[in-house]
């Protein structure tokens, strides 16, 4: 059984969620699907992915109580500021097909533009009203997340950010920790490129499992929200099922040593 998270709001979390980024309107309403089949009950999806109709379709064909699928999505850059936003999350409910979401995110802060705190309150107020039970960010790092608390007086659930061995992201987390904010991974299996990685292969073949299995396992073993992606079944399915092993004290030693600072994705600073 996959564990839930607690979030700060009294609400949870599923520990492992089922992440779309790049995967086609069309194509999501089928993986989505499997997915459900499979046991997740955490979907990740945005505004930017152009795949929450797909995402909603899904969950109705699932037959799933609504309460029983937890569904994120995210407010993109282009969207930020009061106005805006609330027009974007309208406009994903409608896509969604959903009376609410369980989370909604600032996809970036795109702190160029300086729209994220104006953003951040608009967020609260959604959450406040119920439309989106949760409410957090993704991509932001420590000065960002002092802002907004700072100007706000509010603490998102939730900080989604790029992190697998290589980017461990050990600094925010330990902020995340002190401010009990849960951590959320996305790139967990580094786009494909930690597969190779001869001290991730080791343990999985102690294990018997696959390496994308040991980096889900890795997040979940140290309370990590974790969104693997994949569009083949087998996969979808082998992603989740990470209960039956546990990562020794040596065993993440050994990958606490990949770390490297490499990221798969933007610097949040380059993107606005």
């Amino acid at each position: 059984m996959v564990t839930s998270i607690p979030l700060r709001d009294g609400r949870s979390v599923p520990a492992i969620g089922f992440g779309v980024y790049k995967v086609d309107d069309a194509e999501a309403e089928t993986a989505v699907g499997t997915a459900l089949d499979s046991g997740y009950r955490h979907v990740d999806t945005a505004e930017m992915y152009g795949n929450e109709r797909g995402v909603g379709k899904a969950i109705r064909a699932s037959r799933l109580d609504r309460d029983d699928v937890f569904v994120t999505t995210k407010v993109w850059n282009s969207n930020q500021g009061r106005d805006a936003t609330l027009r974007a999350f309208d406009a994903s409910l409608d896509r969604l097909g959903l009376d609410a979401v369980d989370l909604y995110l600032i996809h970036w802060p795109a702190a160029a533009n300086d729209r994220y705190v104006e953003t951040w309150r608009t967020l609260v107020e959604l959450r406040e009203s119920g439309r989106a039970r949760s409410v957090g960010v993704s991509n932001f790092q420590v000065p960002h997340l002092e802002r907004i608390i700072a100007e706000t007086g509010e603490v998102p659930a939730v900080n989604q950010v790029e992190r697998h061995p290589w980017l461990p992201q050990r600094e925010l987390i330990a902020f995340h920790e002190q401010h009990d904010i849960v951590t959320e991974a996305w790139s967990p299996l580094g786009r494909g490129r930690l597969m190779d990685e001869p001290v991730l292969a080791g343990i999985a073949a102690t294990h018997g499992v696959s390496v994308a299995q040991v980096l889900v396992r890795w997040n979940v073993q140290q309370s990590v929200v974790v969104l693997p992606k994949s569009v083949t079944p087998s996969r979808i399915a082998s992603n989740i099922d990470v209960d039956g092993f546990a990562l020794t004290d040596d065993e993440l030693a050994a990958i606490a040593g990949l770390e490297s600072g490499d990221r798969t994705g933007s610097h949040p600073d380059s993107v606005s």
